[in-house]
């Protein structure tokens, strides 16, 4: 009972002080293994570990126009010369209906002259574009030896209506008009391939030529045997 009375005289303990920051400051973590939070009054921006490049912007690769010099832009252009003047007689029933092509293509008379001086003109003038420019990868840039490979395989594909015009050459009648038809076809596709590629080079674009640039990007890594065979074949 004494022991009991003592108990009850004795002063009570006086409470232990809240932390700072009053009830909420039980519901924080230890020191050891608190984690920050963020203030709800500031916007949360995540910090960037790793700076990502800005992505590339889309270029035409047929725009080379801040890239190529003038005087690969000269040397691509007259490339196509070489099998617009050797398929020019394609066009002789054309240029007989309508003169304005021939008034058109007066200022190229010199050169389709002296392309013709010779029979040996063409061959030569195919051996000189195919060993000097399209395989002299030192001297030329990969700009002028493919524009100057699709003029030598323009040139190679003209021998398919050469020998339509020897084989099949009608005197009248429907398959004469059949035949007029065809080579007016061919020489327009020639005159075209000469505006569009020749215009493109001097702009500094690249040109492809449809059907003869995939043939181009094939028969650059061959040796040329075989184009230089067909076109022996259509020179003799």
């Amino acid at each position: 009972m004494a022991s009991a009375i003592s108990l009850l005289l004795l002063p009570s303990p006086s409470p232990r002080p809240l932390p700072r920051g009053g009830a909420s400051g039980l519901l924080c973590c230890p020191r050891r293994h608190r984690v920050l939070l963020p203030s709800p009054g500031l916007a949360y921006a995540p910090r960037r570990l790793v700076a990502t490049a800005p992505a590339p912007r889309a270029s035409n690769n047929n725009d080379n126009s801040g890239a190529v010099e003038a005087p690969d832009r000269l040397v691509a252009a007259v490339a196509y010369l070489y099998p617009f003047l050797d398929g020019a007689h394609h066009g002789r029933f054309l240029l007989a209906q309508f003169p304005f092509f021939s008034d058109l293509l007066r200022p190229l008379g010199p050169a389709a002259r002296l392309f013709h001086s010779s029979p040996l003109t063409p061959f030569l003038l195919f051996l000189t574009l195919y060993f000097a420019v399209v395989r002299n990868q030192r001297a030329f840039s990969r700009f002028v030896r493919f524009n100057a490979m699709q003029a030598v395989v323009l040139d190679v594909l003209l021998i398919f209506p050469d020998l339509l015009a020897q084989s099949f050459a009608p005197s009248g009648g429907v398959g004469f008009e059949i035949f007029q038809s065809m080579e007016s076809t061919v020489f327009l596709f020639l005159l075209v391939c000469l505006v569009y590629g020749g215009g493109a080079c001097l702009l500094g674009k690249t040109p492809r030529l449809p059907i003869v640039a995939d043939a181009a990007e094939r028969q650059k890594h061959l040796n040329g045997l075989l184009v230089l065979a067909a076109n022996r074949c259509r020179s003799m």
